[in-house]
């Protein structure tokens, strides 16, 4: 079981047709060095470009490029690759260093040899490409095929078209400073099951492909598995180390199999089978399922498989960040669910003008109103009483969220609440501004509150590593707990999330969210709820309102769960 994905999100797929003339060359090569993988400009150009005294710099070739230009450049640098002349095709490029590096890794260490590669139909400056060769490690050998594509642009100073060079170019799934390699895999395979011990596989689960690949990384050397032979991409260790990245190491090609171990997960079989039929439905969709008392994640789930959004996604959570910020506000006695509380159209704040949706206003409403309703206002006009970390201080003794010490067996964000001042401290106490959250996060936040407690969500028990979960510092009062627990079971029953939580019985709370994104023409949308000992969250990204998007998805797996 290899490292399938990480983040491909300029992934192209084109149908190649033939150039000519092609020669298929073998290149052999001893030694196992790693090479790393630099995007264009991430060193000098090699290549010599000058200028000549007398030379005017209107002679120098300037604007589109023809279609000539395009496919003779590309066809040059593709030929020059596959003759194996790396000093040709490097030059052909607009980085030659960091080409000759990457071109010459793919032979030594990546044990690639007998490369063919055919061009497709220009689209403007961009040429896909398809690549047949071979990778050939200590007497295994197995066929490699995939597609990628270059983008030919003029050369900074003498105008010629050249490639744009890029690591991508050698292969679609490489970022900077990733490096191509065969050999012994670096972790051994896993068999990953769900808690009835069924194995769980991309096969049955589509959206688990992230999933697998970090528990591999994590659980791969002590899980009791041997090591096979792959071709893998090796992530960056910037891109490692990073919190916002975390990326795992990816396997392109398995040459022979190892011995995986075994890791259990608290999966629900069924409970995951169900949440990947929800997000299939809804295109850049997300959700999470856990249980409040254990901690325990009973499923997750994306639309889209290139990026972990359940996990890892940092995104303004809109009005679902209201559960905490009523927390704030009932406990400093700001706000009393059946107590007046202002919910006017407009609410100016630090320079800034804030409105409800729709421009709409509750007189003489409850607090409680305000929060079904979903009243921007409502919780705005409390900024001026507020001091700048206290929202902050909030979700991470309270909530837990925020501290980077999460350790669910995967790579996860923690969400983020910075302290801000002014206008964004205004915008942070409805979700926007500088908050961050992922449906985890916010699946948390529910099951806090149906809980009465923090319990970090967790994929992988902790008994199997011993590693330590991290805690919150403090609890609700009882009666802001109580209170909350009303306010969200109104909002289920009589508010924005009451069409959405439907049929979902028992003892139950939501909150839906709608959160503006600079360039979006829809909101993102959003939906939290807990149903019982399940919680849950989904994010729908450009979907609008998510009592009509995430919320379907969200109830459907209470329902089931129930």
């Amino acid at each position: 079981m290899g490292n399938r994905r990480r983040v491909a999100e300029r992934r192209r797929k084109t149908r190649p047709a033939v150039i000519g003339g092609m020669i298929a060359v073998v290149v052999g090569g001893a030694g196992f060095g790693v090479y790393a993988l630099y995007g264009g400009g991430a060193a000098a150009d090699d290549r010599t470009q000058t200028t000549s005294a007398g030379e005017k710099a209107k002679d120098i070739p300037s604007g589109p490029l023809s279609a000539t230009e395009v496919t003779t450049a590309a066809q040059t640098f593709l030929t020059a690759w596959q003759q194996g002349k790396v000093a040709a095709a490097a030059a052909a490029t607009d980085d030659a260093k960091s080409a000759t590096t990457s071109l010459t890794g793919y032979t030594k260490d990546a044990h690639i040899k007998g490369v063919t590669l055919t061009a497709g139909a220009r689209t403007g400056d961009k040429v896909p490409f398809s690549v047949k060769g071979t990778v050939s490690y200590k007497g295994i050998e197995k066929p490699l095929t995939y597609d990628s594509a270059l983008t030919v642009v003029r050369g900074t100073t003498d105008g010629k078209p050249v490639v744009d060079w890029r690591p991508a170019v050698l292969h679609p799934d490489l970022q900077d400073g990733d490096t191509l390699v065969t050999g012994e895999s670096g972790t051994p395979p896993i068999k990953a099951v769900d808690r009835d011990g069924g194995e769980l596989t991309t096969a049955k689960y589509p959206s688990l492909g992230l999933v697998l690949d970090g528990l591999r990384e994590k659980y791969g050397k002590t899980a009791g598995g041997k090591a096979g032979i792959e071709l893998r991409v090796v992530r960056a260790e910037s891109a490692k180390s990073s919190k916002s990245s975390q990326a795992s190491d990816k396997t392109l090609l398995e040459l022979s199999k190892g011995t995986p171990g075994t890791v259990k997960t608290t999966l629900s079989p069924r409970l995951q089978a169900a949440a990947e039929t929800q997000v299939a439905k809804k295109a850049r969709s997300s959700v999470v399922l856990m249980r409040p008392s254990t901690g325990e994640i009973l499923a997750v789930a994306n639309a889209s498989h290139g990026f972990n959004t359940a996990f890892q996604g940092s995104l303004a959570p809109g009005s679902t960040m209201k559960v905490i910020t009523s927390t704030l506000l009932i406990d400093k006695g700001l706000a009393s669910a059946d107590k007046a509380h202002p919910c006017p159209k407009y609410f100016t704040y630090g320079g800034w003008k804030f409105q409800n949706d729709d421009k709409f206003q509750i007189k003489d409403g409850t607090f409680k109103a305000s929060f079904a309703r979903s009243c921007n206002t409502a919780f705005i006009s409390q900024a001026p009483e507020l001091e700048n970390d206290d929202l902050t201080k909030q979700a991470q003794q309270v909530f837990g969220l925020g501290l980077n010490n999460w350790a669910i067996g995967v790579p996860s964000f923690d969400g983020s609440v910075p302290v801000q001042s002014a206008a964004q401290m205004a915008a942070s106490l409805i979700g926007q501004g500088g908050v961050r959250m992922n449906p985890l996060n916010m699946a948390s936040v529910s099951a806090t509150i149906e809980s009465g407690s923090f319990k970090q969500p967790y994929l992988v028990s902790p008994t199997v590593d011993d590693r330590t979960l991290a805690k919150a510092s403090r609890t609700l009062s009882a009666g802001t707990l109580s209170q909350l627990r009303e306010l969200m079971a109104y909002t289920a029953a009589y508010g924005t999330a009451a069409e959405a939580m439907s049929g979902v019985t028992g003892n139950v709370g939501a909150k839906t969210g709608s959160a503006e994104v600079d360039g979006q023409k829809k909101p993102n949308g959003w939906f939290t709820a807990y149903r019982g000992d399940l919680a849950a969250a989904g994010v729908v990204q450009q979907g609008g309102h998510g009592g009509e998007t995430a919320g379907p998805i969200v109830a459907s797996l209470l329902k089931l769960g129930g």
